[in-house]
């Protein structure tokens, strides 16, 4: 299959062009005009934005290399020669299938590797080198998680958080005893006072073994025993999106335990788990497309891959904001644009298998 090689790295640069020109430079060029951040920042975090983008281009690159290799074939009469000797191009796609495999494997392996590592440099850079000049003024849904002897002990979930100010809104604290929910406070407000926080106009809950709550007090200042400052705070709050597949299935885990909505959370851990599998699904869609374009050139094939991607894009949108709305479960919403395509690609498939 060398002849997927050259249009499969040229898929991968000109998607990735097209997907930094049409957001990331105009963030680096604000950063660069309007706030006077020097290039070479500007540099590292265009370089630590470039994992998760390139991730998003392998489907994208896979499509396209499948339209022109099998276009090539098509226009050489090579396919016509292998269904002459009785060879079926379900057998002739397979190989073609079977690296699209790989590179699904690929994109799964950096997501859970590369792009979480790169994600977070950027907000390291973001934070400490470039919001000096402008630090944020507020944090929302934050999570604290803490650890004895790796057993969860402690989780802390702050609403709102100003960080400038030292102020918290909505506290929520669970304390863990053996892994156990043993104690819920909850707090309306909090602040940093004399290095220490306070919590204000709170209650208490003891949890019994059994899972049920056994009593509740209330109190109108109670000392948080939570060595960080505000500023310590706001960086380590957890971040979702910049967290792999099994990190993320365990925050889901927490925060449906707070009896929060985690129809957001559960899509945005199945598209990571699917999306990677579109590289799959758009070859099967761009190898019966190639048979058809014989005479495609990598501009053509770039143009019809743009086509099919626009659709495959605009489908997972749209399942993803029926998933977080509720209208489908969300493991569905998240595979439903794979599994139409794979529908559709097997369908082209089997007719060009007659044609």
């Amino acid at each position: 299959m060398n002849e997927l090689k050259p249009p499969f790295f040229f898929g991968i640069f000109a998607f990735s062009l097209l997907l930094v020109a049409g957001d990331l430079l105009f963030d680096l060029a604000d950063l660069i005009v309007e706030r006077g951040v020097p290039l070479w920042i500007v540099t590292k975090l265009f370089i630590y934005r470039l994992p998760s983008v390139v991730v998003l281009t392998l489907p994208m690159a896979m499509l396209l290399a499948s339209i022109y290799c099998f276009s090539k074939l098509s226009s050489q009469s090579e396919l016509v020669a292998l269904k002459a000797s009785g060879v079926a191009f379900q057998r002739i796609v397979r190989p073609l299938l079977m690296v699209a495999l790989v590179v699904g494997c690929a994109a799964l392996l950096l997501n859970e590797t590369i792009v979480p590592l790169a994600d977070r440099a950027a907000e390291h850079v973001l934070r400490y080198e470039i919001a000096r000049e402008r630090p944020s003024l507020l944090r929302e849904r934050l999570f604290l998680r803490e650890e004895k002897a790796g057993r969860l002990s402690r989780v802390i979930y702050i609403e709102k958080l100003l960080p400038r100010s030292g102020l918290m809104e909505g506290v929520l604290v669970q304390e863990f005893n053996e892994g156990s929910l043993k104690r819920i406070v909850l707090a309306e407000k909090g602040s940093w006072q004399g290095g220490e926080w306070w919590l204000e106009g709170g209650r208490a809950f003891e949890v019994s073994s059994d899972g049920q709550v056994s009593g509740s007090a209330q109190f109108a200042r109670q000392r948080l025993p939570l060595p960080l400052s505000p500023a310590q705070v706001e960086r380590a709050a957890a971040d979702p999106k910049r967290m792999g597949a099994f990190e993320l299935h365990k925050y889901i885990a927490l925060v449906e335990a707070q009896g929060a909505d985690v129809r957001p959370l559960q899509m945005l851990l199945y598209l990571r788990l699917a999306v990677p599998w579109a590289s799959v699904v758009l070859a099967m869609v761009g190898s019966s497309m190639g048979v058809r374009s014989r005479r495609a050139t990598s501009g053509v094939g770039l143009g019809v891959s743009v086509i099919v991607i626009f659709f495959y894009y605009v489908l997972m949108s749209l399942c993803k904001a029926m998933g977080e709305s509720g209208y489908m479960p969300p493991l569905f919403a998240a595979w439903l644009p794979n599994l139409l395509f794979f529908l559709i690609g097997g369908a082209l498939i089997r007719r060009a298998n007659t044609a």
